[in-house]
């Protein structure tokens, strides 16, 4: 139980790590941006590149780890991410090209650590317990989001950027010494050698193809040859994928997973939520700063209402996991989800400031009661041999879910936005506040018919949940 513990602890940290660096770079890019003498678009692919790698490769290690054990990929990712952090601290004067380098290093290191995080938590602990450590696991992502504004805030205040990154290394290796010995000793199913590198590079391809399309179809236009090119290519390379993962005797991705009606269904939930949140996410800070005329630092508390209530729920909906049934805990949790956008549709220009805290309270609390039970439904329905990649289809759906909700997000705001003024808009207008806060009414009509469908999905899990099994 000991080195259950340590382990956790161990790649809970690291997942901190993670998540609060992606935090911390998002405040620190102004900075980054001036000292760097580079432009806005230019500094934004600090976060850009960072994301698009760990998506790339990240089903190529889940299944490495299946192959050659979930305890060594796990290792060599948080050296690879130490090292990362460290390049990108240390920057020798190269500027951005060299920063962009250290963030693949890091994105490596990442991309390791979240293939196998679940699937090695899903095998150290038995299902009696299984919901409880994967909230615990959900618990330091809050507390990375949390922490990662003011933690960035304070340490721009008193030192260069570079510590942004520097701050990992002496983390990660205390964190590394510690958890080194509690990681379950597995040897894997086989070798490198018959890790798929066909399928894997078709991934990889569709990945970078259809992120770079939704990237730049907001600067270069939807209608673009490039963009429409790009996303077609990434479409007919995806259905190649799965032509070539149906016929290869040891794939990337065992399609056979999927024949689990929980298992894909779980993954869809959990798609379709992530997707919800960043909504919020994306939506609110623009109500708070440009709309109400919030200072930063107010707007930055009121946002942290989201992820403290689900460091606070997702224990509690861990453990009451553990002892009774989880298609119920998701229940309750997406119900809560549904009215937190409702709620998020009853914002005016007269909503009161304790509104906004009760319905970002609300999102946060009922995403942690759901995340943590669906996550052990999602890993608990996979064969032992295959929780390293189940685990990376996990970590997958949600990064693409990240993705596309921050583009759907952006383009209903802006679609609307244009559809009222008969102009093409791309940001806040100033002196039409109220052309704003349709276009966000727009949005989150989506975002709510989005989580109406997760609770329908919800609901003929939980009444059918003894034929899925």
């Amino acid at each position: 139980m000991l080195n259950r513990t340590k382990a956790l602890v161990a790649i809970g940290i690291f997942t901190f790590m993670s998540t609060l660096d992606g935090s911390i770079v998002n405040i620190a890019l102004p900075t980054m941006s001036r000292e760097l003498h580079t432009s806005t678009a230019q500094i934004t692919w600090v976060v850009t590149i960072y994301l698009i790698v760990i998506s790339a490769i990240i089903l190529i290690f889940g299944r490495l780890a299946d192959l050659v054990g979930k305890a060594k990929v796990t290792k060599i990712g948080w050296a690879i991410f130490i090292l990362g952090s460290f390049l990108a601290g240390m920057n020798m004067g190269m500027g951005l090209p060299f920063l962009l380098f250290a963030r693949v290093v890091q994105a490596v290191g990442a991309s390791m650590m979240m293939a196998t995080s679940f699937g090695i938590i899903a095998q150290i602990f038995p299902a009696e317990n299984r919901a409880r450590a994967l909230a615990i696991n959900s618990m330091f992502v809050s507390v990375g989001s949390i922490a990662g504004p003011a933690l960035g805030g304070l340490i721009l205040q008193v030192a260069s950027w570079n510590y942004i990154f520097f701050i990992n290394v002496p983390i990660g290796i205390i964190a590394w010494i510690f958890g080194n010995r509690a990681l379950p000793n597995d040897r894997g199913q086989g070798q490198i050698s018959d890790v798929d590198l066909k399928g894997g590079s078709l991934m990889t391809a569709v990945i970078v193809l259809l992120f770079m399309a939704l990237n730049f179809g907001m600067t270069l236009g939807w209608t673009n040859p490039i963009i429409i090119g790009a996303a077609i290519l990434g479409i007919l390379l995806f259905i190649a994928f799965i032509v070539v993962e149906s016929r290869t005797a040891a794939p990337l991705l065992n399609l056979n997973i999927f024949k689990s009606k929980l298992f894909s269904l779980s993954l869809i939930m959990a798609l379709l939520n992530f997707t919800v949140a960043m909504f919020s996410s994306i939506l609110l800070p623009f109500y708070l700063q440009d709309y109400r005329s919030y200072a930063p630092g107010i707007a930055g508390l009121f946002m942290m209402c989201y992820p403290l209530a689900m460091l606070i729920f997702s224990p509690i909906a861990g453990t009451i996991a553990d002892k009774m049934d989880k298609e119920i805990v998701t229940f309750v949790g997406i119900s809560g989800i549904v009215l937190s956008q409702v709620g998020y549709l009853m914002i005016n220009s007269q909503t009161p400031a304790w509104w906004v805290a009760v319905v970002l309270l609300l999102q946060g609390g009922s995403v942690g009661i759901f995340q943590s039970p669906n996550n052990a439904l999602i890993m608990e329905t996979v064969d032992r041999k295959y929780l390293g990649i189940a685990g990376s289809v996990n970590s997958l759906a949600r990064n693409f879910a990240f993705v596309i909700g921050t583009s759907l997000a952006t383009i209903l705001l802006f679609f609307e936005m244009s559809n009222i003024t008969g102009t093409k808009v791309n940001s806040y207008l100033p002196n039409q506040p109220e052309v704003f806060l349709q276009g966000m009414h727009f949005a989150f009509i989506f975002a709510l018919c989005f989580t109406l469908i997760t609770w329908i999905l919800a609901f003929m899990r939980l009444i059918g949940k003894r034929k899925m099994h």
